[in-house]
C-alpha cells in the first residue's frame, strides 16, 4: 500500500522534553473542553501549531540530531502496517482528517461531507438515523495516524540512503524520486532528510553521468536549501560543492534552471557569494542565462549576478561577458578609485560591436566624458583609453560628437602640457574613429561635423607637420574619412587652399613609415577627385610621378596601390604629365595590372578600375603616336575583354578608350589597291564595311576588327548609365561624318538600332539626349526610316510630351524625319 505523509504536532524527537510536556498539557486541556464552534476549534489548532513550532525552534540542531539518532535506533526495520481503525469506511483509505458523527462512527472528513451533501441523513455503516450532522474531530485517532505515518516516513528515509550508493542507475533514480516526493510533501520530512545527513551524498550525485540523477539531486538540494538557512550553510560547507553546480548551468534547460535556483539560494550565504565568481566559467554561464528566453531563468540569473556584484572582480568578469549594468553603476556613482578601476576595465576588455552598443544604450558615455575633464591626469588617461576602445562603433562616435566630446579631446591633442605622448596618440585614434563615424549618418537625422570652420581644418592639418608618425597617420585617416562625408566637398576645397597637396606629395616619399605614406596617398587621391587642376600641376612633377609608380610596383597594401593609380587616373590631361608617365613606364605597369586575372578583392578591383581609367589619357585621338604605343602593347584586346567581364566603372573607361581609338580609324585606314595585274591574280582584298579600306586592330584601331561592337551593344541594355553613355559614344563613331551610310547599313545587319531606340525610355535624361542625337542622324536615311520608324515613334512622342524643352525640340526633329510631324511644327 502506498504510504502518504503529513506532519504530526507531537513528534517528540524534535523538541526538548520540557517544551513537549507543556505542549501535551495544553493539548489535554483542549481535549477536555471540546467546543462546538468550528471557529473556536480553528483558533485552538493554530495555538497548538504555534506552540509546536516554538518547541521545535527552541531546540538546537545538535539537540535535534541527538534525539533523532536516539529515536532512529529504536525503529523497526520494515514499514508498519496501518491499524484497521485508520481506514475510512467510505473511501477504504487511511484517513488524514478523521471526524466522528453522532452514531459514534469515524470517517474521512471530505468523504462524509460528500455523503451529507448527497442528502443522506443516516450513518453509512449502521444505516441508523442521525440526530445531527455535526462533525467532531477525532483527535486521538488523528494523532495515532500521524505518529504511524511519521514512523513509517522515518523508516523510508533511512532505508533509501544505502540505495543511493547502488551501481544500478535506475535504482538510484527511483530512490531519488521517492526522496524528492517526501521532501516536497512536508517540511518535517525535509528536516529528517537533513538529520539523516543526506546532503554530502546528494552533492556527490551532482557528478553522476545520468542527467536524471543530477537533476533530482539538484532539486532535492534546492528544496533543502530553501527550507532553512542551516541547510544552506551545510550544503555550502561540502567540499567542492560549487563546481558541479556550475557545470550543470551549461547543460539542458531543466537541469540548468535547477542549478541556477540552487546557486541563487546558496548565494544568500556570504561565504558562498565570495566563491561563486571564482569558479571557472560561472559568470559567463550566468550572463548567458540572463539572456535566456525562459523568463524565470533570466530573472534568477539577474538576481544572482546582482548578489555577486559586491565584489569588484565579479563586476569586471561580468563586463567581460558583456553584462555591464553593475560596472556602469559603479562607474557613475562609485568613489574615484573604483571609477578608475571600472574605466580601466572598459579600456582593456575586448568589446564586440554588440557589447559597445549595449554600453552606448545603457549610458556609459556620460560618466566617461566627465572623467575626460577630470583634474587628475591619471583619471583622464584611463578615460581616454576607454573612449578609444568604444569610439570605433559609429553610433558611439556620432553620440560623442553630439555630446561635446570634441572640445576636451582637441584640448588634449593641441596642448602638450595636458597629456603624455601616448595619451595624445590615443586621442588621435579617437578623433580618427569619430571622423569615420560621420560617414554613416542617416539622412533623416541631424548631420554632425567633426570640423566646423576653416580654422578647425587648419589647426588639425597643421599637426601633421608637428607630430610623430602615429598621430600623423590618424590625422590623415581622419581627413580621408571627412573628405568622403556629406560635408566632404567643402573640406576638400579647404585642404587644397591650405596647400595640403604639397604636404601630401612629400609624405608620399616616406620609406620608413609606410602606414603614414599609405594614409597620405589615400587622402591625396581623395583630393584629386574634384577641384582645380592647376593645384596638381603645380606640385605633380616627374619626381612625384616616379614616386607614385614605385608605390604601385612595390607596395603590399592594395588600397594604397589603388589610391596611387587613382591619382594618376585623375591627373590633369596635360601633355607634359602624360609624357612623364610614358617615360616612367606607366604603360607597362597598367598592362601588368590589367593582365592579372586575380581581381577578387575589392581593392584589387579598384586598382583595375583606376588603371583602365588612367589608360584613357594615352588613347586620346589628338595624339596617334600615343595610341600606336598603346595598341602595340596589346591593350585593345584587353579593353574588349573588359567590356564583357569588367565592372561598370571598368566598362565605362574601356568604352571611352575604344571610342578614342575609333576616332582615328578613318584616317589610319589603308585604301584598297585596284588595277594592277598582280592584283588581278591575287585574291581580292576585303575592305572594312564602314571605313571602306584595309583595317587592322593594331594599325587603324578598328572597332569591327577588334570585335568590340557586340559587347558595346550589350552594355546599352545594362543598368549603368555611365557605361551605356560611353558605349553609345563609341558606337556613334561608326556613323560620324561620311560613314553614315555604311555605318547604318552595318547597324541594320548587326541589329544595333533597336538597343539605341530602347535608350529613349531611359531614366537618364542625358542618355536619352545622346540616343536622340544618334537616331537623328540614322533617320536621315530613308531605308532606316522604313525599317525602324514604327518602333521609335511612341518613345519619341513621349519625349515631346514629358522631356525638357531642348529634348522636346530634338525629338520633334526626329519625328519630322519620320514624317510624323511637319517641318514647320511648333516644337521647333
Amino acid at each position: 500500500m502506498e504510504v502518504s505523509i503529513t506532519k504530526s504536532a507531537s513528534f517528540t524527537p524534535l523538541a526538548s522534553w520540557e517544551e513537549f510536556k507543556k505542549f501535551e498539557e495544553f493539548k489535554s486541556e483542549i481535549e477536555e473542553n471540546k467546543l462546538g464552534s468550528d471557529m473556536a476549534e480553528a483558533r485552538q489548532l493554530e495555538q497548538i501549531t504555534a506552540l509546536h513550532e516554538k518547541a521545535e525552534t527552541a531546540t538546537s540542531y545538535g539537540e535535534k540530531q541527538r534525539r533523532y539518532l536516539s529515536k532512529r535506533s529504536s525503529l523497526p526495520r520494515q514499514l508498519v502496517a496501518p491499524l484497521g481503525s485508520f481506514y475510512c469506511p467510505i473511501t477504504l483509505d487511511v484517513m488524514v482528517d478523521p471526524v466522528e458523527i453522532s452514531s459514534s462512527r469515524t470517517f474521512e472528513r471530505s468523504a462524509i461531507e460528500r455523503w451529507f451533501a448527497d442528502g443522506n441523513r443516516y450513518c453509512p455503516v449502521t444505516s441508523s438515523p442521525l440526530n445531527d450532522l455535526v462533525l467532531r474531530p477525532n483527535r486521538n485517532l488523528r494523532q495515532s495516524i500521524e505518529e504511524w505515518r511519521e514512523m513509517n516516513n522515518m523508516i523510508t528515509i533511512v532505508s533509501i540512503k544505502p540505495k543511493l550508493q547502488s551501481s544500478q542507475e535506475q535504482e538510484v533514480i527511483q530512490s531519488l524520486q521517492k526522496l524528492h516526493d517526501l521532501c516536497t510533501e512536508h517540511e518535517l520530512n525535509r528536516e529528517l532528510v537533513s538529520l539523516e545527513d543526506y546532503i554530502p551524498i546528494l552533492v556527490g550525485l551532482l557528478c553522476a553521468k545520468s542527467r536524471e540523477t543530477r537533476t533530482l539531486a539538484l532539486a532535492i538540494l534546492y528544496i533543502l536549501a530553501k527550507d532553512s538557512h542551516d541547510n544552506t550553510e551545510r550544503i555550502a560547507k561540502v567540499d567542492n560543492v560549487l563546481q558541479p553546480i556550475v557545470r550543470s548551468l551549461a547543460r539542458q534547460i531543466g537541469e540548468s534552471k535547477l542549478a541556477l535556483q540552487l546557486l541563487l539560494q546558496l548565494s544568500r550565504c556570504k561565504e558562498v557569494r565570495e566563491v561563486i565568481g571564482t569558479i571557472q566559467g560561472s559568470i559567463l554561464l550566468l550572463v548567458s542565462l540572463l539572456n535566456s528566453d525562459d523568463s524565470q531563468a533570466s530573472g534568477d540569473a539577474k538576481e544572482l549576478l546582482d548578489n555577486l556584484s559586491f565584489l569588484h572582480q565579479n563586476v569586471i568578469d561580468m563586463a567581460k561577458a558583456n553584462y555591464f549594468k553593475p560596472l556602469l553603476q559603479l562607474l557613475s556613482s562609485g568613489p574615484d578609485n573604483v571609477r578608475m578601476i571600472m574605466t580601466d576595465t572598459l579600456s582593456e576588455i575586448k568589446l564586440t560591436d554588440h557589447g559597445k552598443l549595449s554600453l552606448f544604450k545603457d549610458g556609459a558615455l556620460e560618466p566617461l566624458l566627465k572623467l575626460l575633464s577630470h583634474d587628475d591626469l591619471e583619471m583622464k588617461a584611463v578615460a581616454v583609453k576607454a573612449l578609444q576602445n568604444l569610439s570605433s562603433l559609429p553610433e558611439y562616435g556620432l553620440l560623442m560628437i553630439r555630446e561635446g566630446a570634441l572640445g576636451p579631446l582637441f584640448e588634449i591633442l593641441y596642448r602638450h602640457s595636458l597629456s603624455s605622448p601616448s595619451m595624445r596618440e590615443q586621442v588621435a585614434v579617437i578623433i580618427m574613429n569619430l571622423a569615420i563615424s560621420t560617414n554613416v549618418q542617416e539622412s533623416d537625422h541631424e548631420q554632425v561635423s567633426l570640423l566646423e570652420s576653416d580654422e578647425d581644418v587648419f589647426k588639425l592639418f597643421s599637426l601633421i607637420s608637428l607630430t610623430g608618425p602615429d598621430i600623423q597617420r590618424c590625422i590623415l585617416q581622419a581627413f580621408h574619412a571627412i573628405c568622403q562625408s556629406s560635408s566632404g566637398s567643402n573640406i576638400r576645397t579647404m585642404l587644397r587652399q591650405l596647400s595640403a597637396v604639397q604636404v601630401l606629395v612629400q609624405l608620399c616619399e616616406l620609406q620608413n613609415h609606410v602606414e603614414v605614406r599609405a594614409s597620405a596617398v589615400k587622402l591625396f587621391h581623395c583630393l584629386t577627385e574634384d577641384g582645380d587642376n592647376s593645384v596638381f600641376q603645380e606640385h605633380v612633377d616627374e619626381r612625384c610621378i616616379g614616386t607614385l609608380l614605385r608605390i604601385i610596383k612595390t607596395s603590399d597594401d592594395e588600397e594604397e596601390i589603388a589610391a596611387a593609380m587613382g591619382i594618376i587616373s585623375n591627373l590633369p590631361l596635360d601633355s607634359e604629365i602624360t609624357k612623364c608617365l610614358l617615360d616612367a613606364g606607366a604603360l607597362d605597369i597598367i598592362c601588368t595590372i590589367l593582365s592579372d586575372g586575380n581581381i577578387n578583392s575589392r581593392h584589387r578591383q579598384q586598382v583595375s578600375e583606376n588603371a583602365v581609367k588612367a589608360l584613357c589619357r594615352f588613347t586620346v585621338s589628338t595624339n596617334q603616336e600615343w595610341q600606336k604605343r598603346v595598341a602595340k602593347a596589346g591593350f585593345i584586346p584587353l579593353l574588349v575583354r573588359l567590356l564583357v567581364s569588367g565592372t561598370p566603372s571598368t566598362k565605362k573607361s574601356a568604352a571611352i578608350s575604344i571610342k578614342q581609338f575609333s576616332e582615328s580609324s578613318t584616317a589610319l585606314t589603308k585604301p584598297i589597291k585596284h588595277g594592277t595585274i598582280w592584283c588581278c591574280l591575287a585574291a581580292p582584298q576585303r575592305g572594312c564595311p564602314v571605313h571602306m579600306g584595309i583595317c587592322t586592330v593594331d594599325s587603324s584601331f578598328c572597332i569591327l576588327e577588334a570585335n568590340a561592337l557586340e559587347p558595346l551593344l550589350r552594355i546599352l541594355s545594362e543598368n549603368d548609365v555611365g557605361a551605356a553613355e560611353a558605349s553609345l559614344d563609341a558606337i556613334n563613331t561608326l556613323i560620324d561624318g561620311e560613314k553614315l551610310q555604311s555605318g547604318c547599313k552595318l547597324f541594320a545587319e548587326r541589329d544595333a538600332i533597336p538597343p539605341i531606340i530602347k535608350l529613349l525610355s531611359s531614366s537618364s535624361a542625358h542618355l536619352q539626349e545622346k540616343a536622340l542625337l544618334v537616331l537623328e542622324r540614322i533617320f536621315r536615311l530613308v531605308e532606316m526610316k522604313q525599317m525602324y520608324a514604327q518602333s521609335a515613334e511612341m518613345p519619341l512622342v513621349d519625349i515631346t510630351q514629358r522631356g525638357t524643352s531642348g529634348m522636346k525640340s530634338l525629338a520633334a526633329r526626329v519625328l519630322a524625319h519620320l514624317n510624323v510631324l511637319g517641318e514647320q511644327s511648333s516644337f521647333f
